[in-house]
């Protein structure tokens, strides 16, 4: 495997926006260039979940936007932001970019688009909003695979390219607790992803060798809204 040579100009990476299946966590990523961010290794904040709380509860309340963070860095990184609701953390929205964006701007712009925007789900509303989890991905260390089984489970986030059964170039990603929470091997991992971006013809093991693959990591922290309340609370600002 490789490094990859981000060229954030390229359209090769390309996808359109996707519509998933609800019921497997799985996200829906923007059409964007090739992944690329200006650090190696970022580490999520929990001040980063309470931000992305703070903007989605002043759009649901009709307030004015959060001022822009002081409690952590604006560097640049490809992010997901994922909403859920209730005690079993139903997914009510996931939506990121493998562009690198500056984190205020793209924490509070994905904060939104998955909470109102995800074509999957209704809009989150004010009422959902106490039992809801934020959770807020950095996607690091893309690498060139060497075959659709070269990443690890539960590690690795994969993001993969193929031509679709009429021959339209496709893309589809999972970020890296999806296969682990579904109990997939590689095999099934890569079948699903195929299904997901919108193959529809037979998927046997000479589709599966024709994939371009690309592995990531990413650094993951969620909060409940019960963190901000209570952050809020004791005059907390992010």
């Amino acid at each position: 495997m490789s490094k990859h040579s981000f060229n954030p100009n390229s359209p090769a990476l390309g996808c359109k926006k996707q519509r998933l299946d609800k019921n497997n966590n799985s996200v829906e990523e923007e059409s964007v260039p090739a992944p690329s961010s200006d650090i190696s290794h970022p580490l999520v904040q929990r001040e980063m979940c309470l931000y992305c709380f703070d903007v989605l509860h002043r759009q649901l309340f009709n307030q004015d936007p959060p001022p822009q963070p002081r409690t952590f860095p604006n560097h640049a990184c490809p992010l997901f932001v994922t909403w859920s609701y209730g005690k079993d953390q139903r997914l009510r929205g996931c939506i990121g970019t493998f562009k690198a964006m500056n984190l205020y701007t793209g924490l509070r712009e994905y904060a939104l688009n998955s909470a109102l925007r995800d074509s999957r789900f209704s809009p989150i509303t004010q009422k959902e909003f106490p039992h809801l989890y934020c959770s807020v991905s950095l996607l690091t260390d893309f690498e060139d695979a060497a075959d659709y089984k070269d990443w690890q489970i539960g590690v690795h986030g994969i993001r993969i390219e193929f031509l679709n059964d009429r021959g339209s170039q496709r893309s589809a990603t999972y970020l890296p607790k999806v296969a682990v929470e579904q109990g997939w091997n590689h095999q099934e991992t890569i079948d699903s992803l195929l299904r997901k971006g919108g193959y529809k013809g037979s998927i046997n093991e000479a589709v599966r060798s024709s994939v371009r693959l690309t592995r990531y990591r990413s650094d993951e922290l969620q909060l409940h809204a019960g963190d901000y309340f209570a952050e809020q609370a004791n005059g907390y600002r992010v």
